[in-house]
């Protein structure tokens, strides 16, 4: 009988041991299974504390603007679970969903070691695979946990945000928020450029920019606005 969306996120909820499980491992080699690891479109990752969803939302609406095809991927959902995948700001059928969710189980499953994956993992592959068969000119990907061991981080990004810097998950990314800028900082990559909006940015944001070569942009620095 085929699983609907909804036996699928149900089936997820209990195939790990537990809901987080920060590392990249596991998910590089079910990408690596399905041809993910190299997508042919430039990716915006957003981190931060607060912001990120709306940050998101405003490129989606700029780059749409432009003419450009977008995807993004955000957690959590506020009633349907398409909402974490959106094409053109339209969320991804139950249909598009279940056909990922299925090829990313095969993929996890088909060789000599079955690689468990968390609900958030799945819904990750399952965003980048809907955008490569989709063919979007850019992905937007949310952060869900802290940045360097995130899922989403899997993927090199064009430009990386890290909206704000505060004190959550204290159980996975520590009670300074100097520690917790170093996790986030994680998405900054070599020669690419990465914005700041922090409007009193921890003093690890420059020193990790500094240490991987990153293309530092800080608010009230290097741009500023006002009404």
């Amino acid at each position: 009988m085929k699983k609907t969306l909804a036996d699928w996120l149900s089936w997820q909820e209990k195939l790990h041991l537990s809901e987080i499980d920060l590392g990249l491992d596991r998910i590089r080699e079910v990408a690596k299974r399905l041809n993910l690891l190299s997508p042919d479109f430039p990716i915006i990752t957003v981190a931060g504390t607060n912001g990120k969803g709306s940050s998101v939302a405003l490129f989606e609406s700029i780059l749409k603007a432009q003419g450009y095809k977008t995807g993004s991927y955000t957690s959590p959902h506020l009633i349907d679970y398409n909402e974490r995948i959106k094409l053109d700001r339209t969320n991804a059928t139950d249909d598009l969903i279940v056909k990922a969710f299925e090829e990313i189980d095969k993929a996890r499953t088909s060789y000599e070691e079955t690689i468990s994956l968390t609900y958030f993992e799945f819904g990750t592959l399952a965003s980048m695979l809907i955008f490569t068969q989709q063919k979007v000119d850019v992905a937007i990907l949310e952060v869900g946990l802290g940045g360097r061991l995130d899922a989403s981080n899997l993927w090199d990004n064009s430009l990386a945000i890290i909206t704000s810097i505060g004190i959550d998950h204290v159980d996975w990314l520590g009670n300074d928020r100097e520690i917790i800028a170093v996790e986030k900082s994680g998405i900054m990559r070599k020669n690419r450029p990465v914005i700041c909006g922090d409007l009193d940015p921890p003093l690890a944001i420059q020193n990790e920019a500094n240490r991987i070569g990153a293309q530092l942009y800080q608010i009230n620095n290097d741009f500023s606005y006002k009404k």
